[in-house]
């Protein structure tokens, strides 16, 4: 985010734990920040064909910052600031994880997302898309292809900057989860709940060119913050579907709902 509030149709904190725990291969969580007076909603069904995909839906431009489909595989997005701002003449960045979705393994996403989509289509972003065998990082900020990258098993955390170097941010929200090596889901779980809703920031972080509070967790300010936020678990067996919960609003206040019944195909 840049000082002051931007557009911006993407998750802006996202957090991925791979590999940590076989019953719960991949764990994620993730707040949505934007402008209050944005048009969304929190979760619904993105797609009805197979694979089934849900996720919130931005209602101004259409698309997702975050999808997960019914096969086990999640997909986020964060968009890089610029300090102009977004190019309205670009594609929304909505339509990656979306595009992601429509497959039912990471791998095959990833090798499909980096031949068919080009950088220079949209206003740069990042994206985190795993599932229970794999994990990728997307770097769309420039070049003429998607940089794809594998990643290990562990915690990843993706804000409004590159995985790596860790940002201030970033560097914080570790610090909040704690270790978290053989960490079993359910703790996993339980201690993101608390890292969404938390509003601290930084020891010693000063205001430059982003505002104070949005080095936060929880965003708060009188025109932008965190709209809605995502817990989903991957459960290890495939024929499991994933567990997901959302909070519509602000994670600190408003409480977590399952979706469960978004699975279900009407007969």
């Amino acid at each position: 985010m840049e000082d002051g509030p931007v557009p911006c149709r993407a998750v802006c904190l996202l957090v991925m734990a791979f590999g940590l725990d076989p019953a719960f291969p991949l764990v994620v969580g993730a707040n949505r920040d934007e402008r209050l007076d944005r048009r969304a909603t929190a979760m619904t069904v993105l797609r009805r064909a197979d694979p089934r995909i849900l996720g919130g839906r931005d209602e101004e431009a259409g698309g997702t910052w975050l999808a997960v489909n019914e096969a086990g595989l999640v997909a986020g997005l964060t968009n890089r600031p610029l300090p102009d701002g977004r190019d309205p003449g670009k594609r929304t960045r909505g339509e990656l994880p979306l595009a992601l979705a429509t497959h039912r393994r990471a791998g095959d996403a990833v090798e499909d997302f980096v031949a068919r989509f080009r950088p220079t289509d949209y206003n740069p972003a990042w994206l985190l898309v795993g599932d229970r065998e794999a994990l990728f990082s997307i770097d769309m900020t420039d070049g003429d292809r998607p940089r794809a990258e594998s990643l290990g098993p562990g915690v990843h955390v993706l804000e409004n900057n590159p995985l790596e170097p860790p940002s201030e941010k970033a560097a914080h929200v570790r610090h909040l989860l704690g270790p978290t090596a053989g960490m079993g889901g359910e703790a996993l779980t339980e201690k993101l709940l608390v890292l969404l809703a938390d509003h601290t920031t930084p020891p010693g972080a000063a205001a430059g060119t982003r505002r104070l509070e949005t080095l936060a967790a929880c965003v708060h300010t009188d025109d932008y913050g965190t709209r809605s936020s995502t817990l989903i678990r991957i459960p290890g067996p495939s024929h499991l579907p994933p567990e997901v919960r959302y909070a519509e609003g602000h994670p600190c206040t408003s409480p977590f709902q399952g979706a469960d019944m978004l699975w279900a195909r009407p007969l």
